[in-house]
């Protein structure tokens, strides 16, 4: 028979084992392994009992409280990625040749673009009922390390990485400007000197945000240092700092959860709104799946369509990961 010399893996029902191992392997853990495969933990130890057994040599070893993988083990984890990888691709491919009927998407998103990446994806599963949506939500450097490591099909994102390594597909404009209540002594003044706003408390988002990047970066060149008030880990949580008067924040338009409700307004600062976009990014030389392509084509048409996409009433019908 071709390939006897895995003959003995085709007879212990290795793939179940290798998909245990797998997950022991990067999680570290039996219990954590367990836990994501939905399994009893004594049938984990079983199935790595088994595996060690058909391999012949140990793939795990015990240190302490640490659990570390024997060269054997780097070995065999390499290879589960090899195989794991053919299989998503053989049914990717298969998912192509369906024609849309079957298959996933997983897209990662930015804070700032999830309110139009969400209306976007909500209508490209109602036009595609039998794909899987996932969506990941996550701050500028959780998508750069995603985009690295080519864990998802596509990555939306407002400050794609520089140099010749990614493909960069502009997709709507997205300006970066001044928000404060508006009731704010600033609110009704026009051209505003940026040395006076940068007087006010100043609310802003977490380190390793775009926004917080392009904030500190807009402060530096003009060798003025930020009067930072409060720091926030959502868009959401700074409207409401904003709301309660407690500042100002720079931010992208779009992050005001779109749509400028009663209590905010933009002010007139000098040297804004600064030019901005947000851009469907994915590593150079990647293969998109048919899927990925028709969600590329979709969302484009989509962004000639929309000018201020608006926040969802209802929950979107789809898996949403927060970083």
């Amino acid at each position: 028979m071709p390939h006897s010399n895995i003959r003995r893996y085709l007879r212990h029902g290795t793939l179940p084992q290798l998909s245990v191992f797998e997950a022991v392997a990067r999680l570290g853990s039996f219990t954590r392994a367990a836990e994501e495969l939905y399994l009893a933990q004594p049938t984990v130890s079983v199935q790595i009992k088994k595996l060690t057994e058909t391999i012949g040599l140990p793939l795990l070893e015990q240190v302490g409280k640490t659990m570390r993988l024997t060269p054997v083990g780097k070995e065999l984890l390499a290879a589960c990625e090899e195989i794991f990888g053919s299989f998503a691709r053989y049914e990717q491919r298969i998912a192509d040749m369906r024609g849309l009927q079957t298959g996933s998407l997983d897209i990662a998103v930015s804070t700032v673009a999830k309110y139009f990446a969400s209306r976007a994806l909500v209508e490209f599963a109602q036009a595609y009922p039998g794909i899987d949506v996932r969506m990941h939500v996550g701050h500028q450097q959780s998508l750069l390390d995603r985009l690295a490591a080519n864990t998802d099909d596509l990555y939306l994102m407002a400050h794609p990485p520089n140099g010749s390594e990614v493909v960069s597909l502009r997709l709507l404009p997205n300006p970066i400007v001044v928000f404060a209540r508006n009731d704010h002594p600033l609110a009704r003044q026009v051209r505003i000197p940026f040395e006076r706003f940068a007087k006010e408390p100043l609310i802003v988002r977490e380190s390793g945000s775009g926004t917080r990047m392009t904030t500190e970066r807009l402060f530096s060149e003009r060798g003025i240092t930020p009067n930072i008030r409060m720091e926030l880990g959502s868009n959401e949580s700074i409207r409401e700092a904003l709301a309660s008067g407690l500042g100002v924040s720079v931010m992208p338009r779009q992050s005001a959860g779109v749509d400028l409700d009663a209590n905010l307004t933009v002010l007139d600062v000098e040297g804004f709104p600064l030019e901005s976009h947000w851009y469907l990014v994915y590593p150079l030389g990647k293969q998109l799946s048919f899927i990925a392509k028709a969600f590329l084509d979709f969302v484009r048409e989509q962004a000639r369509q929309v000018e201020a996409p608006k926040p969802l009433c209802s929950k979107p019908q789809f898996k949403v990961s927060n970083n």
